[in-house]
């Protein structure tokens, strides 16, 4: 009888011990950001290179006129002021 309470007592002692490692594990993995804890790794931002002056800007600060993307709002003016098809010549 002796020997059942005491496969009783680690029986629930080891459940006790694995659920409270279990917690610390899930607290480190929270700590540690949103892609550890379960949620999809955030990418960064991907660069785009100016039509204009070539400089890479983020795609989210990006200006986008006529199809192109520019670091800025002068660049996209003096892009679409320059003469095209045979007005360039």
């Amino acid at each position: 009888m002796r020997q059942l309470l005491l496969l009783i007592f680690v029986f629930f002692a080891s459940q006790w011990l694995f659920k409270k490692l279990r917690r610390a594990q899930g607290a480190a993995r929270a700590s540690h950001g949103p892609a550890a804890s379960g949620g999809a790794p955030q990418l960064p931002d991907p660069l785009v290179r100016c039509a204009e002056c070539g400089v890479h800007t983020p795609n989210s600060e990006a200006i986008v006129a006529a199809g192109h993307r520019f670091c800025c709002a002068d660049h996209a003016r003096r892009h679409a002021a320059r003469p095209t098809g045979r007005d360039a010549r």
